[in-house]
Formats: structure tokens, sequence, C-alpha cells
């Protein structure tokens, strides 16, 4: 199958979760012998404009990141490459839109991965985008509820969640420096503040504590962890790479997600997969929540309060190394469900 990925940017451009789910999922496609290219603008040095990185097929439509020229340019691109799907993003919503509208040029339909909406983009392109695309994937049932609000139908959007590597799970060795991790970007949404909370409340009781990531508040979250005198049992790691992760994931009790805003919790997914009791707060602008519903080992709270009660309860539970139930999130059966997606939007529009 011959997949065009339209978006302005790659995670050449700079790393973003919704950059790296897409890179992930073409990385898969090419993998697995289809003719993947990103249509996108120039990353890449010299005059050329093409390049090709570990199967994919980088064209450009731009030589700089301005989304009007790249809207307007992305019809032909996909007429060259002449794509039997579309694969858009939804931010910015241009490029998408314009593969829409240009169907009749290039005859492909049009997937949307719907990550998060974007301030900046406004809600006009939205809810164009939402009407007019032939299908739109979500990470979390959260996200495709406010696609729907947008406009699209109820049988046109469709959640495909994140996926984890099972394989790497089971493989990787043991760090059980930490009973309890949290793991996240620490900008203005990871609100490590309620993690912090909820341990200050188990200071009669012996547990060390790793934050893992970086970010622009990470030293206000150490300053809050020296006021709550928790500086000699809580440790900050730094960003670490993801065999590092999985390793303290897999040693590690408890992991707690606090973030106020999140489409997908990608890290706790890991966490759960290696074995640990998930303890979400809920928050109404993640999708966190919906990873721990329904399972028994973990929890959702409201407050730091309920946070340290929900700690306790949580040591009285076997430490494990592995998750139950977490083959639906293994990377070969997400790919499936895309390429599944993919052979039915070409169906509905006669091209099978």
């Amino acid at each position: 199958m011959r997949v065009a990925f339209v978006s302005l940017f790659t995670p050449h451009h700079g790393d973003t979760p919704a950059r790296r789910r897409t890179r992930r999922l073409a990385d898969a496609l090419a993998d697995r012998g289809h003719d993947v290219a990103w249509l996108c603008t120039q990353w890449w040095g010299g005059d050329h404009g093409a390049f090709t990185e570990d199967g994919i097929e980088y064209r450009r439509v731009g030589a700089d990141p301005e989304p009007i020229a790249f809207t307007a340019r992305v019809p032909a691109a996909l007429r060259r490459f002449d794509p039997d799907v579309v694969h858009a993003v939804n931010s910015p919503p241009g490029g998408a839109i314009a593969a829409t509208v240009s169907r009749p040029i290039h005859g492909a339909p049009v997937v949307v991965d719907w990550w998060r909406d974007r301030p900046e983009d406004g809600t006009v392109g939205y809810r164009i985008l939402a009407r007019r695309a032939d299908a739109v994937v979500t990470p979390a049932k959260t996200v495709a509820t406010r696609v729907r609000e947008h406009g699209a139908p109820d049988d046109g959007v469709e959640t495909i969640p994140e996926s984890v590597d099972l394989d790497a799970v089971d493989s990787t060795p043991v760090d059980d420096r930490f009973d309890v991790v949290y793991s996240r970007r620490l900008d203005r949404h990871a609100n490590v503040d309620s993690f912090l909370l909820g341990l200050a409340e188990l200071r009669d009781t012996d547990w060390s504590a790793a934050v893992i990531g970086d970010g622009p508040e990470r030293a206000a979250a150490e300053a809050t962890a020296a006021d709550l005198r928790l500086a000699d049992r809580v440790e900050f790691l730094g960003e670490q790479p993801l065999a590092d992760r999985l390793a303290t994931f897999k040693g590690a009790h408890v992991f707690a997600q606090t973030a106020t805003s999140e489409a997908f919790a990608g890290d706790l997914l890991r966490a759960l997969a290696c074995g640990c009791v998930g303890l979400v707060e809920y928050q109404a602008g993640s999708s966190a929540h919906e990873l721990v519903e329904g399972d028994a080992r973990s929890s959702l709270v409201t407050s730091p309060q309920e946070l340290a009660t929900a700690f306790r309860e949580a040591a009285t539970q076997p430490h494990r190394t592995t998750g139950d139930g977490f083959e639906a999130y293994d990377r070969r059966t997400v790919l499936e469900r895309y390429l599944e997606r993919y052979r039915s939007v070409r169906s509905d529009r006669g091209l099978l």
C-alpha cells in the first residue's frame, strides 16, 4: 500500500508526542514493506527535494515551515506521489484540509490522526476538517469526544491507542531502586505538586520515589520537594532513555499520573504493562483515567489526600514485573488496526 503522510513538521523539526506517534506508525508501515512518503517541510541539508531515511521517503513540500504555503502545495505533492491512502495530522489543520479538498486530484481517502486541539489553530479549521475527513483516528475516547463536538459523525471516529513493545517489556531487566515513579515532561501541565503532596502524607512509612523527565518546571518541582522535606527521598532523574524507563517501571511498585493535560499517557501505559499499580488523579483535560478504568489493581483519585490513601492500599498488593491484558496495545496489534482502517475507507470509496 502507498501511504502518504501529510504533516508540516516531523520529529526532526522538534520532538513532540504527536510527531512521535506519526513517526512510529510510518516506521512500522515501512518495516512491513509498505511504500511510505512523508510530505513535510524540508529538514535535511542540501537542495534536493526528497530524502530517504529508514525506509521513509521525506518529500519537500516547502523549504520553510510556513503553513499557508504548505497548504497550497499539498494537492500537487499528493498527486505526484499517487497514494492509496492519505494519513494526515490535525495540527496545523491546513495540510489535512487541503488533502480532503483535493481528493478529486489525488483520488485517495484521507484519514486524520487527531492527537489534540491546539488553541493557536482556532476552531474553524477543526470544524471543516472534522466534517470532511473520510475517517478520524484519536488516541483516546476523551479526544474522540472533542472531535465529535467539532462535527465529525459518530461512525467516522475511531480510537486507536498508543502502543507498547511487549517484547521489550519482557526482555528488560529490573531496576528496583524506587518504590514509586512519576514520568512525564515537566512542563506547566505536569502537576508534580500533587504527586509530591501525596507522598508527603507518607512520611511515617519507608519508601523511595523517582521523578523522570525534564522541562521548564523541573526547578520548581525540586523546590517543592525540598519545602516538603522530601529531597532525600525523591530523586529527580531527568530525561531517561526508554530502556532505562522500562527497567525503572519494572522495579517500581506504583506509577502515579497527575498531569492536568494528556492526550495519551504513554508512560502510564508502559508502567502498567511492566506490572505497576497505576494511580491516576482525575483531570478533565487528561485521558489517563481511561487506562485504569476497570483495572482492579489500579485506582482513580481526585486529590493528593486520596492519592496518599491509594499509595497505602497499593503497598498491600504483590509486586509484579509484567501486567496482564495488554495485548490490545501491542505494536503489531495496533498497526493492524491502522491497516484495517485504511482498508475500510478505501472500500467505502470503492477503491478495493
